[in-house]
C-alpha cells in the first residue's frame, strides 16, 4: 500500500476506552490518514489494542512508538514529529485519542495546508466565538483567558494559542529546532505555535467545535496550566533576545 502523505499523531495514556474507535474513525476518511500513536506505558493495556489492530486490518497504515512512562505530552509529540520527518511525510497532524477532537475535521485541516498553502492549520476553538461543548464554565473560562493572556503578553495574534489539533507541512517541523523546545505540556502547544510564527510561517486557525471526552479520565493538572502560564513570560524574552531560524527558502 502506499504511503500516505499524512501522518496522524495521537499521544496516549490509559485510552483504552478510545484508543480503536479513534484510530479506526481517522483510518476510515475519504482522505487516507496514516496514523502514530505514541503510547507512554499505559497500564491499562492501550498499547495492546495498538497492536491487534496493527496485525489484522489497520497493518501498513498504523504504527506505534512505545516509552517508558509518563514522559510529558510535548516529548510524545517531539518523538513523533522525528519519526514522521524521517519517513517522508508532508503533512503532520496532533490530534487527541478522546474524541475532544473530530477526526471528520482533519480533512479541513489539510486543506487549509495543502489546498490554501498555510503552513500551519490550527483547530481553533474561539476564532468564531467559544466553540467548546460539556466543559465546566470554569475550565472554558480558564482555557479562554489563558489564550487571552498569551495574546496580551506576545502579541501573538492567535484566539487559540493553547489548542492541540493541528496540522504542520513537513518544512516547520524541519525548521524548528525541536531539541531545544522547552515545555512538554500546554506550555509545549504555546512554544511551537509562537515559534514558528516569529519564525514566519503562515497560520491559519480553522474553526472547530471541542467536546469534552466521555470515556477515560482527563490529563488535565494545575502543573500543566502553571507551566503554560509562566512560560509565557519566557517565549516573550525570547522573542526579544532570541535568534530564531530563518525562513526556509
Amino acid at each position: 500500500m502506499k504511503q500516505s502523505d499524512s501522518i496522524v499523531i495521537i499521544p496516549t495514556y490509559n485510552e483504552k476506552e478510545n484508543i480503536e474507535k479513534i484510530i479506526k474513525a481517522v483510518l476510515t476518511l475519504e482522505k487516507a490518514f496514516d496514523v502514530l500513536v505514541i503510547d507512554d506505558g499505559s497500564p491499562d493495556g492501550t498499547a495492546n489494542i495498538v497492536h491487534q489492530l496493527m496485525e489484522g486490518e489497520c497493518a501498513d497504515r498504523l504504527f506505534i512508538i512505545e516509552r517508558e512512562g509518563k514522559l510529558g505530552l510535548g516529548t510524545a509529540y517531539i518523538a513523533g514529529f522525528k519519526w514522521a520527518l524521517e519517513r517522508q511525510y508532508e503533512y503532520i497532524f496532533e490530534m487527541d485519542a478522546d474524541f475532544s477532537h473530530d477526526p471528520a475535521d482533519l480533512p479541513r485541516l489539510y486543506a487549509a495546508c495543502h489546498d490554501e498553502g498555510y503552513d500551519l492549520a490550527i483547530g481553533s476553538r474561539y476564532v468564531s466565538g467559544v466553540n467548546v461543548v460539556n466543559w465546566p464554565m470554569g475550565r472554558v473560562l480558564m482555557s479562554y483567558f489563558a489564550s487571552l493572556y498569551v495574546r496580551t503578553v506576545t502579541g501573538f495574534k492567535i484566539h487559540d494559542t493553547t489548542a492541540g489539533f493541528k496540522c504542520y507541512k513537513r518544512r516547520v517541523l524541519q525548521t524548528i529546532e525541536l531539541d531545544k523546545v522547552k515545555f512538554k505540556g500546554y506550555g509545549f502547544q504555546i512554544e511551537m505555535k509562537f515559534t514558528a510564527w516569529r519564525i514566519g510561517f503562515r497560520i491559519k486557525e480553522v474553526p472547530v467545535v471541542f467536546v469534552n471526552r466521555r470515556e477515560g479520565v482527563s490529563k488535565m493538572s494545575g502543573g500543566i496550566f502553571s507551566e503554560a502560564f509562566f512560560g509565557v513570560m519566557r517565549l516573550r524574552w525570547d522573542g526579544w533576545f532570541r535568534k530564531y531560524p530563518p525562513m526556509p527558502k
